[in-house]
């Protein structure tokens, strides 16, 4: 790993990892103010398809930021996770990297403790009382697959019905699923927090078009200011305590509903960051990789 006092700054340098130009589903809209703020710090920065082949042994760091298009990949890319972590520093790690990559770890940090939104994580060969057992809620239910992005496969049904089985079904042909009950608090925002080495950074509320619970800006959603709540603070810094690897940046994704927030999301591979939202965010981000390099 080439460190600053090894030569100049200017040959410190980060490799940030994006999707194929062809294969992104939505835009990057913010890595261009890291890598501006890397600049500034004397760090060359450059955007690279994760399936870039190339020796990654020659990068110092390489950074996970928006590679949106491995959905599809997903063994694929997390095959490139690990062979990079072992070729030079991978942020975040391949390991945690790969442990989030699949929405069991929502049940993993209930278990620790977590205050989590109820989740049921159905194996692609569950049975059908258990596909039964996952839909005998009240209300509508929420199901998604398991490795997924962007509400991608996403879907509000009434839970005892044809149409939340069916879904449900069609998913698991394909892979593994969750159930998790309609939280109608969502339809107020959804909570992001971002953090980075540990440490508190900015938070932003994303709200919903009226009618829909999906916050994402294509389907409607709109990005607010936000100043957490000290419980808001509180879960995301247990999610962190609670990660099987430390995380060098995280988003933390939260509903608050009378028993307090519960977390919905821990984005560790590839989240948007909000960098728009806060003028110093990208700033302190690079100064946490700054700080790395140097390590």
């Amino acid at each position: 790993m080439l460190r600053a006092d090894d030569g100049d700054e200017g040959d410190l340098e980060i490799a940030l990892i994006t999707g194929s130009a062809t294969a992104m589903p939505v835009p990057d809209p913010e890595s261009h103010l890291l890598v501006a703020a890397l600049a500034e710090r004397g760090v060359r920065a450059s955007l690279v398809p994760w399936d870039d082949r190339r020796d990654w042994s020659g990068v110092p760091l390489v950074l996970c930021r928006t590679p949106w298009d491995y959905v599809g990949r997903a063994e694929e890319f997390l095959a490139w996770a690990r062979s990079t972590g072992e070729a030079t520093r991978l942020l975040n790690p391949a390991g945690l990297i790969g442990w989030n990559l699949h929405k069991r770890y929502l049940a993993e940090l209930a278990e620790r403790g977590v205050p989590v939104v109820p989740t049921t994580v159905l194996r692609r060969s569950a049975s059908a009382s258990s596909r039964a057992a996952a839909l005998a809620v009240d209300g509508d239910a929420v199901i998604k697959p398991a490795i997924s992005g962007g509400a991608m496969g996403t879907v509000r049904v009434p839970a005892r019905t044809d149409e939340a089985r069916d879904h449900l079904t069609g998913l698991l042909r394909d892979g593994d699923a969750l159930v998790q009950p309609y939280l109608p608090e969502v339809e107020g925002g959804e909570v992001s927090l971002v953090l980075f080495a540990g440490g508190f950074s900015h938070a932003v509320r994303k709200q919903p078009a009226a009618g829909d619970f999906r916050v994402q800006e294509e389907h409607g959603g709109v990005v607010l200011p936000h100043e957490p709540t000290a419980a808001e603070l509180a879960v995301a810094r247990r999610v962190l305590e609670a990660l099987p690897w430390p995380s060098t940046y995280a988003r933390i994704d939260l509903v608050t509903t009378a028993d307090g927030p519960l977390l919905m999301e821990a984005e560790l591979i590839e989240p948007e960051l909000f960098l728009r939202a806060v003028p110093e965010a990208a700033g302190r981000f690079a100064d946490v990789l700054v700080a790395d390099l140097r390590g």
